[in-house]
């Protein structure tokens, strides 16, 4: 993932989970449970190379890049809606329902992940 997809892949996921673009469930037992909590609440790193959901892969069925700047504000954009108090959060395809604190931990997470991976 370039970083130009990196910013299209963070606002389709912020996008899903504000209910404006559908996307798959893959959530189980283990999902919604352990990898949740893991995920969450404990300081290990997310791991590299998990596979997305399809409709957030902006080298599958997500958003192309197009240009930067208006690709990097809408992101910004979307991270301000998602975490206003009066946001409502849909379902997370792999971790289920989930309160405002856990979303803001996921919220927080994706980004720092996806940061990480390009030395930011």
């Amino acid at each position: 993932m370039t970083p130009h997809e990196m910013l299209c892949h963070l606002a389709d996921s912020f996008s899903a989970v504000l209910g404006e673009r559908p996307v798959s469930s893959t959530d189980t037992w283990l999902s919604r449970t352990l990898v949740k909590w893991v995920a969450l609440h404990t300081s290990l790193p997310w791991p590299r190379g998990v596979a997305t959901r399809p409709e957030v892969d902006p080298k599958r069925g997500g958003t192309k890049p197009v240009e930067f700047d208006r690709d990097r504000q809408k992101v910004v954009e979307l991270i301000r809606r998602f975490v206003s108090p009066d946001t409502r959060f849909g379902r997370h395809p792999g971790f289920g329902a989930m309160t405002r604190n856990e979303w803001l931990l996921w919220g927080y997470g994706h980004v720092d992940h996806h940061l990480r991976q390009f030395g930011l």
